[in-house]
């Protein structure tokens, strides 16, 4: 199982620039396949869903296309999938389809190693409700969540514990399944998001024990939108806000208005594009999948790998904060005495994009005890080649020397 950089980077346009991309944990490099799946739909004859014209049907296939294609990517049912314009979106709109039933009293639980998009909504429904939030702790030293914590905060009014699946910030991947069976323990629901972990492993919706998923296919080859999958039963349950003529069917029911039918179709490619990366013997979209996810998932750990051997001998000019066990190829680190947007810069003189920030992980930037300090995030995707970790590593050890 060797994955072809080579021939994958030649799906991709974008790549010609010279650019070494680290930015995919912000937004991957998008493949022809994608953009040309969005040109036919959206320039082919096209209306609103329905049967009655090839129009209509090319709408209504669209739709079914993504679910479908989704609920492989996810091992999900289709009936249960979601499109929403993002990650985010989705979360506020759940959080306030969900909190209706929350009152004094009751209780939710957010991480602080958590992307914002995964905290906010949750508490400001949790404020509007009355209810009271509860913290699962992040033990900076280790890049993990401290799970003596989450037991302290679970109780029989628990309503939602929300975690996410890989931390966007330090690549961190928590235990979901455990926090879950935790969680439902008290019957309390799990909403994961994964929206970091969906680019680098093979997801289960069920095995990692989560009620509601969501994820972003902009950040695997995907046009920019958001996804949900949860059980059709559960969707069931909820009753959002909705116009009076649309319809009451789960899942549209929670999708408001026109449906963009072009950026669906470009996610249904984009799960193609993944799904032939290295397929083996497969035959079935979700085995190819499953096999690919594999594939890349070697990849990017030799070359996370490497990137942290050659970090290492830098010694105390690089302190890097992804220390966890088990994470993605994502490394997020800070120059003592120096500014990791000064290394951007540097970077990004090179062509060489590993952006400095917070990006949104308000939480696990705060209990790194870095408010003041921007850090370096450095992300693999599977088209980064060897060059581009040398043109990374280049520039890295010329910032430091200079």
């Amino acid at each position: 199982m060797t994955l072809d950089v080579a021939l994958l980077r030649t799906a991709f346009p974008s790549l010609a620039s010279g650019i070494a991309h680290f930015d995919g944990p912000g937004g991957t490099q998008t493949p022809l396949a994608v953009g040309q799946a969005i040109l036919d739909t959206l320039t082919g004859p096209l209306s609103n869903r329905g049967t009655s014209v090839a129009s209509e049907r090319r709408a209504d296939d669209a739709v079914v296309a993504f679910r479908a294609a989704m609920a492989d990517l996810l091992a999900a049912d289709p009936s249960g999938i979601v499109y929403g314009r993002s990650a985010t979106q989705l979360t506020y709109d759940f959080a306030k389809h969900l909190s209706r039933g929350w009152t004094a009293g009751d209780e939710v639980v957010v991480s602080r190693l958590d992307h914002d998009a995964n905290v906010r909504p949750w508490v400001q429904a949790a404020e509007r409700a009355g209810a009271t939030v509860r913290w699962i702790e992040l033990d900076a030293a280790t890049g993990e969540l401290d799970l003596e914590s989450l037991d302290a905060t679970l109780g029989e009014r628990t309503r939602l514990v929300a975690v996410t699946a890989a931390s966007n910030l330090l690549g961190t991947i928590p235990p979901v399944r455990t926090i879950a069976d935790r969680a439902h323990a008290v019957g309390a629901l799990v909403w994961v998001d994964g929206v970091h972990y969906t680019a680098h492993h093979v997801v289960d919706v069920d095995a990692l024990g989560a009620d509601f998923f969501v994820c972003s296919p902009y950040k695997f080859f995907g046009p920019h939108c958001g996804v949900l999958a949860a059980s059709p039963a559960l969707l069931e349950s909820i009753h959002p806000d909705k116009l009076l003529p649309s319809t009451n069917v789960v899942p549209e029911r929670f999708e408001f208005g026109t449906l963009p039918y072009e950026l669906m179709a470009g996610v249904t490619a984009a799960i193609g594009v993944l799904a032939s990366i290295d397929p083996g013997d497969a035959t079935t979209r979700r085995d190819r999948l499953v096999a690919s996810a594999a594939a890349v998932h070697e990849r990017e750990l030799a070359l996370r790998t490497r990137i942290e051997d050659a970090l290492a001998e830098l010694g105390p000019l690089v302190e890097l904060h992804s220390r966890a066990a088990e994470r993605t190829a994502t490394l997020f680190m800070t120059f003592p005495g120096r500014r990791a947007a000064d290394a951007a810069a540097f970077l990004a003189a090179r062509d060489v994009l590993a952006p400095a920030g917070s990006f949104y992980a308000v939480e696990p930037f705060a209990a790194l005890g870095l408010d003041d300090v921007g850090g370096l995030r450095v992300g693999v995707a599977p088209y980064t080649s060897d060059e581009d970790v040398d043109r990374l590593l280049d520039g890295i050890r010329a910032f430091l020397a200079g």
